[in-house]
């Protein structure tokens, strides 16, 4: 058996023992008559596509007699965040919220409507996410890997340019951050999303793209783009092929993100633990696991203990990344 596949039949069944005596535990609670997921981000996205497939396994159980999603959309997924002050604590509003919002936008806005660690309740992580580096045809066929392409952009400045889904996102700052490896200026072009920018990329209007791996797999395999690196300790399941940053010799180059689930902050322990036994045993349906693997999304849920201590770690972590590479949001 493949090591990936042994290690994630590993992974489904240790989940599926936790989730058995988790829900041995749960205090009697009676179903909400609705939940709502809020999203920052529209209708059609892999946040919202997310959000449907988990609401859809909520309904009917014995956390929620229904479910469904409210797309608060705009400021970069911050307003969503915002709707949290006020919002009801007894289970019936859920944050859905990619970690930049909570990580690296405290580090990047100088004036942040919301503190990420008093504004929200960690409930569980929701899935996981590796980054990819891919070009299209204004790259010459050449250029293999990563370090091809600095050295193309190091001998052709005037094209060392690179898009990513948003200014201040983690791929915005992978693409930093691979320029200075290299002692060069990638000059980035903020898209609204990954999508626009592959489109570019695929008409040879950009050189690069960096984005969420999920996202370049269809053009990937029609032979439109190339993906020249990613950006997980291990190579991606979803792109097996395509060797790590880390691989590339480009040492400390490694990023990932997660997606997770959040109550208003001051909801109760026992609210917050029977949303997370809800939530945990929708991720692990396997409807749901296939349909964001589809997305290039590992489905990895979590006590709120561990999300919470990944949010620090991980918040901790991007300030002096952030500090060195000198972005803010007003520049």
């Amino acid at each position: 058996m493949p090591h990936h596949t042994r290690r994630h039949l590993l992974r489904a069944s240790g989940a599926a023992a936790l989730l058995v005596a988790l829900g041995a535990g749960r205090a009697s609670a009676q179903a909400l008559e609705l939940v709502k997921i809020v999203t920052g981000f529209p209708p059609g996205g892999t946040s919202d596509t997310l959000c449907r497939r988990v609401a859809e396994a909520l309904k009917g159980g014995s956390f929620a007699k229904a479910a469904l999603v409210e797309n608060k959309a705009g400021a970069g997924g911050q307003i969503a965040i915002q709707a949290m002050k006020g919002a009801p604590t007894d289970g019936s509003v859920i944050l859905q919220t990619p970690a930049s919002m909570l990580m690296i936008y405290p580090h990047i806005y100088k004036k942040l409507a919301y503190d990420p660690f008093t504004d929200v309740t960690p409930i569980t992580m929701a899935c996981t996410f590796d980054f990819a580096w891919a070009v299209g045809p204004a790259v010459p066929a050449t250029v293999k890997s990563v370090p091809d392409f600095l050295a193309w952009c190091k001998a052709n400045p005037s094209m060392a340019n690179f898009g990513s889904p948003a200014a201040g996102s983690v791929p915005h700052f992978i693409g930093v951050l691979l320029g200075q490896s290299a002692g060069i200026e990638l000059k980035h072009v903020a898209y609204r999303g990954t999508q626009p920018a592959i489109q570019d990329l695929v008409a040879g209007q950009i050189q690069a793209v960096s984005g969420p791996v999920g996202e370049f797999l269809q053009q990937a395999a029609a032979g439109k783009i190339r993906i020249l690196g990613v950006s997980g300790k291990e190579r991606s399941r979803f792109a097996p092929d395509v060797p790590t940053y880390i691989e590339q010799g480009l040492k400390d180059m490694y990023f990932s993100e997660w997606f997770g689930f959040f109550a208003p902050g001051g909801t109760s322990a026992p609210v917050i633990m029977n949303a997370n036994i809800a939530l945990r045993a929708a991720l692990a349906q396997k409807d749901v696991v296939d349909g964001l693997a589809v997305m290039g999304l590992e489905a990895r849920s979590s006590t709120p203990e561990a999300l919470a201590e990944r949010l620090r770690a991980d918040h901790d972590n991007w300030g002096p990344i952030v500090k060195k590479i000198g972005f803010t949001a007003d520049s």
